[in-house]
């Protein structure tokens, strides 16, 4: 049976503006492919664009790391795109618009340069980078208890909820991003450490990666585009009340409360 993308994705963003979860694509659809899940993030992103005005300003690597894959039960990356909307700009992630939030802690590039693959290196990568940021990304899925298959989370935007940016900017050049090390605590409490080498070997991999992998789309990064680079930690849910922070010695922190 030929897939429709434009109905999956409105599925999707139907279940984004009610708060209402969609069975498994792949349950209904049990030979989607990589490519008809990419399809369908689109015709998601695109239902996003027209009918809540929204623009894109970055996009995202997931599952990258063995903790999240272990997690999730998917043992390769994704990844999707960053709106406007998604932007916590407060440092508060309103519960209402979610459905299974869960934090994870990250390293977010901001480019001064394009880049598009294929061939591009994590050295190209830092050379295109105008500075990076710790960040807080929420993920959440569209698809009823995180039931998902890789083909079910590409299509539904890298189950990327919204995402949070700490105040400091730092400029890359000169670091050793693998060696970072972020702690994380939740309500005060250290829950989870990580290396930026979890991530691919080093964030600026996992970059390159993702300029690759929408190389092949004939999808570049933007000049001033911000680029996710997937956790470094496992994920951990969060519920209303909850207050999350996380801090790279050297490098900056980043906080965000749950109301």
């Amino acid at each position: 049976m030929s897939i429709d993308h434009s109905k999956m994705g409105r599925k999707l963003f139907d279940a984004l503006c009610s708060g209402e979860p969609i069975g498994a694509m792949t349950d209904e659809h049990p030979n989607m492919t990589i490519e008809d899940a990419y399809k369908t993030s689109l015709a998601f992103l695109q239902s996003r664009e027209k009918e809540n005005g929204e623009h894109v300003i970055g996009k995202k690597i997931g599952v990258t790391s063995p903790a999240v894959q272990n997690m999730l039960g998917v043992f390769q990356p994704d990844f999707g795109f960053l709106t406007d909307v998604m932007l916590s700009v407060d440092g508060n992630v309103h519960m209402d618009c979610h459905i299974a939030p869960r934090a994870e802690a990250e390293i977010a590039f901001k480019l001064k340069k394009g880049l598009k693959g294929p061939g591009i290196t994590g050295a190209d990568v830092i050379a295109a980078t105008e500075y990076v940021q710790p960040c807080f990304e929420i993920v959440d899925s569209r698809v009823k208890d995180w039931k998902i298959k890789i083909q079910d989370t590409i299509a539904d935007n890298a189950s990327c909820g919204v995402f949070a940016l700490g105040a400091e900017k730092v400029d890359p050049r000169g670091l050793n991003m693998a060696e970072l090390e972020v702690v994380v605590e939740k309500n005060g409490r250290e829950i989870s450490r990580g290396l930026g080498s979890a991530v691919q070997g080093a964030p600026e991999n996992a970059v390159a990666w993702l300029a690759n992998t929408l190389g092949e789309y004939d999808i570049p990064f933007e000049a001033g585009e911000i680029i996710l680079s997937g956790s470094l930690v496992p994920l951990e849910p969060v519920v209303r009340g909850d207050e999350m922070l996380m801090t790279i010695e050297g490098f900056g922190a980043c906080a965000v409360a749950f109301v």
